[in-house]
């Protein structure tokens, strides 16, 4: 299993639709974050994209020499750069990363958005464009001379003189809901991600999206974005969950759930489906909560719960085919250390950090009474049983 991060470029706060508790997208506090998912042991970090947020190639590009190991999962976006351009601005970034490149590649939702940065295609035609630029930028990244002519693009002597580390490309991470938007997914793309849908909804989706590309002659991997909210008991995680939404109101709700519904994503009404706009059954499958959604767009829900329980949920999903989950939290700092610290113990992380056992100058814990190291207990991971045991 890979567990994936989150660096807020579009703000970030201990409460959701409110300024109150919130913090301002500053160099030094991503900063902070990144090293914070290097050190801890994340596979790596998605960096969202659309005009509400920093550049997200920009401040990886400033985060990555901050640190070690980890991968930025990045966006690029058909129609909004064209494909040689994305080609040679990734085998960039792999290259004077070490190979530390992850590739979103995002279509987009929001057609007025989409209308202000120029591109003024329909759902499907977005899609059809998608299709052609991934058929040229991954034949250009993996060493290849491409003439093209297709309905949206028309590329001649297409080619890239430095090539990626991470070969034959680095890889390419995709989420759609739609059948076009699957199509795709399953000609191109290395892994599949969906929103954190109820397992059976996801279960459809991972079904169809594997038969397709079983039809294209491939295989894929799957991934999920979600939030979480974990603590050391259940009510004390249903009572952080509570308090995350504290300051969102009916007019807030509205005016989010108004400006969702302009939108042509099959991923979006899918997510809004899941709470309609209302607090009253938010609840939607065990510990998967869909008060996010009801002011954020994109990933709305949060698995919820103690540690036992929320590595009881994920692996459900894993069973599913779920390889990667890309968490969140609020704030994303302190959740990061926090996940870290109650929920990696529950899983099969490949990735993880050991912690050797520390002598004077560096002891694991505060020294208790200055005189004595905290008590160790160590913690081997059960995959039969699917939890840990200790020591």
């Amino acid at each position: 299993m890979q567990l994936l991060w989150f660096i807020p470029t579009h703000g970030d706060g201990r409460y959701l639709g409110t300024a109150t508790g919130g913090r301002a997208v500053s160099f030094p506090y991503l900063r902070q974050i990144a090293q914070a998912v290097d050190d801890l042991g994340y596979t790596g970090a998605l960096l969202p994209t659309g005009r509400s947020c920093e550049d997200a190639w920009i401040v990886a590009s400033t985060l990555v020499s901050l640190t070690r190991q980890m991968r930025f999962l990045v966006a690029v976006r058909p129609g909004l750069v064209s494909p040689g351009v994305a080609a040679r601005m990734a085998a960039t970034f792999d290259r004077l990363s070490g190979g530390r490149l992850l590739i979103n590649v995002v279509t987009g939702g929001d057609p007025i958005e989409l209308a202000g940065d120029g591109l003024h295609l329909s759902h499907d035609g977005r899609y059809e464009l998608t299709d052609e630029f991934l058929t040229v930028w991954r034949q250009i990244v993996a060493g290849e001379e491409i003439n093209f002519t297709g309905e949206h693009l028309n590329i001649q002597g297409g080619k890239l003189l430095f090539p990626p580390i991470q070969k034959p490309y680095p890889p390419l991470w995709f989420g759609g809901s739609s059948a076009i938007a699957q199509g795709v997914a399953a000609k191109h793309v290395d892994v599949y991600l969906t929103w954190g849908e109820p397992p059976d909804q996801v279960a459809e989706k991972i079904t169809s999206v594997r038969r397709l590309a079983e039809a294209e002659g491939r295989t894929l991997q799957f991934g999920i974005r979600m939030h979480v909210i974990v603590r050391e008991t259940e009510s004390e995680a249903w009572d952080a969950a509570n308090e995350l939404i504290r300051y969102v109101d009916e007019k807030a709700i509205a005016n989010a759930q108004k400006a969702y519904s302009r939108m042509d994503s099959v991923g979006q009404s899918r997510m809004t489906q899941l709470h309609k706009g209302s607090r009253e059954t938010l609840e939607i499958s065990p510990n998967l909560w869909a008060g996010v959604g009801l002011v954020r767009g994109g990933a709305g829900t949060a698995l919820v719960g103690d540690a036992h329980t929320v590595a009881k949920r994920m692996l459900e999903y894993a069973d599913l085919g779920i390889d990667s989950f890309i968490l969140s939290g609020y704030p994303h700092l302190e959740e990061a250390y926090r996940v870290a610290e109650l929920l990696f113990p529950h899983l099969p992380l490949e990735n993880v950090p050991t912690m050797e056992q520390q002598h004077v100058l560096s002891p694991f814990g505060e020294i208790v009474a200055n005189l004595e190291f905290p008590e160790q207990q160590p913690r081997a991971f059960d995959q039969k049983a699917a939890s840990f045991t200790v020591d």
